[in-house]
């Protein structure tokens, strides 16, 4: 199934812009920049939504505005408007259990710990495709997680992040373009550097 949703997970606010939590919208805000996709407010998904249409046909990138831990109330508003069935989708989050750096990407598993992905384990069931992006270790070890997630990246971090993020935007592409299976044999061996 062509993925036709891609769901960048993060909070809304000025506050949590840098924040770990929201290294998803920074790549789905970036994929959007470069195909030069104009984001609009869509009170009845409680989203922004951002219309994409090339030779795939029309794929949408949504933004769920109801914090992290409800991201599924608005991923499964737009799925359920747009009738696309959960293989249709793609979510890109924050994942603590990967270096910072570093892609993987999956279709099945439990949430992992991460709230976002448990909602819209909720909302939607399993199946949707996951883009994770890694965000540690975490440092200090004893920090607490919500902690760790909700604290900004350090400029060193940054600078790491804006080294990346082209190849987190055509690691994206290539998940979208030529589906799981062939994202998980390119990026998931991949090294870090």
């Amino acid at each position: 199934m062509a993925i036709k949703l891609v769901a960048g997970l993060g909070n809304p606010g000025r506050d949590y812009a840098l924040t770990r939590h929201n290294l998803g919208w920074f790549v789905v805000d970036a994929l959007a920049r470069k195909h030069r996709l104009a984001w609009r407010a869509e009170d009845r998904f409680q989203a922004e939504l951002a219309r994409w249409d090339g030779p795939f046909g029309t794929r949408w990138l949504v933004k769920p505005q109801t914090f992290m831990n409800e991201s599924g109330v608005g991923v499964g508003a737009v799925a359920g408007f747009f009738k696309l069935a959960v293989d249709a989708i793609a979510a890109v989050y924050d994942d603590v259990g990967l270096e910072l750096g570093r892609v993987k990407v999956s279709v099945l598993g439990s949430d992992g710990g991460h709230n976002g992905v448990a909602s819209l384990l909720q909302q939607l069931g399993g199946g949707f495709a996951r883009y994770r992006l890694g965000i540690g270790p975490r440092l200090p070890p004893e920090i607490d997680l919500k902690d760790f997630v909700l604290s900004k990246f350090s400029s060193e971090q940054l600078t790491i992040i804006e080294n990346k993020l082209e190849s987190y935007v055509s690691g994206l592409e290539l998940l979208l373009d030529r589906g799981a299976d062939q994202a998980m044999n390119e990026l998931n061996r991949k090294d870090p550097s």
